[in-house]
């Protein structure tokens, strides 16, 4: 037995070697292959995320058009139609903070009339905004978020003015 043993005894170190090689290749393909895989999926995901976020200002682009509308005096059917419609797309596409500032400025509505009100449904309408814009990841550039943002329109036959804020 120690004749063959010894006998084999050349083929045993080139034997070793080249199993180390094979598993050396393998190891390297199986990361290869890892690492295609995981660029394709962080690829992917932020593919979807761009795409998601293309929806999104599609979404707020048609929900501010709709309620510059309807702010603006012109509540024509088809403006409140349009509007109910945008309402309801932030709903699919819109992240919780943007529902829920949605809603609060939803809830305070048209009703009361005077300088407070109007001032609580600027706030609100700000705060919406400024949910949407970091939703979207548009910089606010300001962490107290104080500035409040107005609607520029052409007014009514009633008021003339190119700046309108809600209560107008």
């Amino acid at each position: 037995m120690s004749d063959m043993g010894a006998s084999l005894a050349p083929f045993a170190t080139p034997l070793i070697a080249a199993t180390g090689a094979i598993l050396v290749a393998i190891i390297a393909a199986l990361s290869a292959i890892a690492v295609a895989a995981i660029t394709y999926w962080t690829t992917k995901k932020r593919e979807r995320e761009a795409e998601l976020r293309r929806e999104k200002l599609e979404h707020y682009k048609d929900f501010v058009a709709t309620l510059a509308d309807v702010i603006s005096g012109n509540r024509t059917l088809e403006n409140q139609q349009a509007f109910a419609r945008a309402c309801n797309k932030l709903n699919l596409v819109a992240p919780l903070s943007v529902i829920d500032a949605f809603r609060a400025f939803q809830d305070e509505g048209d009703g009361e009339e005077g300088e407070q009100a109007e001032t609580r449904r600027n706030a609100l309408m700000s705060h919406l905004f400024y949910a949407m814009r970091d939703d979207l990841s548009v910089g606010n550039r300001r962490d107290d978020q104080t500035i409040l943002i107005r609607f520029w329109t052409a007014g009514t036959a009633q008021t003339p003015e190119h700046t309108r804020s809600m209560g107008d």
